[in-house]
């Protein structure tokens, strides 16, 4: 698999220093009103747009701006990821408006807890600072967010875990928009981009050079026969009926999930 535009993005950012990595919402100027950054090289992803979901009952509009949604009690889980046109080029001054259950499971529909907003940054980056969600009566575990470029309709959607029991009995619960998640310590990290429908048009195939990705990605690696309970990286190849299947989406394998099965998970080569 050809290095992707995207990962290139993501190694260029990752350079930075980070007193340069601010927030959005804390630059002025007409130039962040919609702001597309110069594209990487091959731009190759062939990503569709993210798919929406339903608000569900309890959206609370003007959430404050916050990056950090923390109550005490709970798993602590970091969610970073990058927000794309269908250029693949990442998008500033995005608004994300989250909101999700405490760790109970339960909705704050009095104040603002676990509920905020903030703004993707030059690069067109996130970061949320917040917790696993408990589970809600009904559903798997899940966390809600809106997502809006400058001037762009709303993408509202949900954003789920692998690996969760619930996930199988969920009526909507989409293999789409599984967030790649690992154990760090005693707490999670997670990670999700967001692509945007929202037509960009790639620029000439610029020299990169002297960058190295923060989240390495598997180049075909065969991983041999598929199996459940395997956590399966982007790019990871294997084998199911006599056929071979590239990994889409990083998640960790289900039965039920077989590639022939999941065509948003598995791409067949």
């Amino acid at each position: 698999m050809s290095i992707t535009r995207k990962n290139l993005l993501k190694a260029a950012a990752a350079a930075i220093p980070a007193p340069f990595l601010v927030g959005a919402a804390a630059m002025t100027g007409p130039a962040m009103a919609g702001q597309e950054l110069e594209p990487t090289p091959f731009c190759d992803d062939g990503d569709d747009p993210t798919p929406p979901q339903m608000e569900g009952p309890y959206f609370k509009p003007n959430s404050p701006q916050r990056t950090t949604m923390l109550d005490g009690a709970g798993t602590r889980l970091t969610l970073t990821g990058w927000v794309f046109g269908l250029g693949c080029r990442a998008i500033s001054n995005v608004l994300l408006d989250f909101w999700m259950a405490d760790n109970g499971g339960n909705y704050d529909n009095t104040t603002y807890r676990f509920r905020g907003h903030q703004f993707t940054n030059a690069q067109g980056a996130f970061s949320l600072t917040t917790i696993v969600p408990g589970l809600y009566p009904g559903r798997t575990r899940h966390i809600h967010v809106k997502v809006q470029a400058p001037n762009r309709p709303i993408l509202t959607t949900q954003l789920y875990f692998p690996g969760e029991p619930r996930n199988n009995t969920d009526s909507l619960f989409d293999p789409r928009l599984l967030m790649n998640v690992r154990n760090v310590g005693g707490g999670r990290e997670a990670t999700f981009d967001f692509v945007l429908n929202i037509p960009q048009s790639p620029s000439p195939t610029p020299t990169t050079t002297g960058t190295t990705s923060p989240r390495p990605t598997p180049t075909g690696t065969s991983t041999g026969t598929w199996r459940a309970g395997v956590y399966y990286q982007v790019g990871a190849v294997v084998t199911y009926g006599g056929l071979s299947y590239r990994c889409t989406i990083a998640h960790t394998s289900m039965t039920g999930w077989e590639p022939p099965n999941t065509p948003a998970l598995w791409q067949r080569i």
